[in-house]
């Protein structure tokens, strides 16, 4: 049974770091992607950053810049650093594999990050 389990998230200053970690059990082979998604009170969950099982990364507007996502070789674990946050970075943090073919989505069941203004 493939499990996601996210982890670091918490409350910090704007303006601050917090490092969040992903890590996947159960996986058979590799996902072809990992992302970082996020979803406001009231808002609709929204793609932050993505890596791919070669490397490539995509990430969203609003945090080009400052936030870094990274895994490791066995896409066993997805990182995402964040700095210099602000108060619109708030959120609760989910963390998703992807298997291209057969399309599967798996996804952990989030950690809040609150930034204070």
């Amino acid at each position: 049974q493939v499990q996601l389990v996210e982890s670091g998230g918490g409350l910090v200053q704007a303006g601050g770091s917090l490092r969040l970690s992903c890590a996947a059990s159960g996986i058979i082979g590799l996902f072809n992607a990992m992302g970082w998604y996020r979803q406001a009170p009231g808002k609709q969950r929204e793609v932050v950053a993505s890596i791919s099982s070669v490397g490539r990364t995509v990430y969203d507007d609003s945090v080009k810049g400052r936030f870094t996502i990274s895994r490791d070789n066995a896409m066993t674990t997805v990182l995402l650093q964040m700095n210099d946050l602000k108060p619109e970075d708030t959120a609760v943090y989910y963390c998703k594999g992807v298997y291209d073919w057969p399309r599967r989505e798996y996804w952990g069941q989030g950690t809040q990050v609150t930034v204070s203004s």
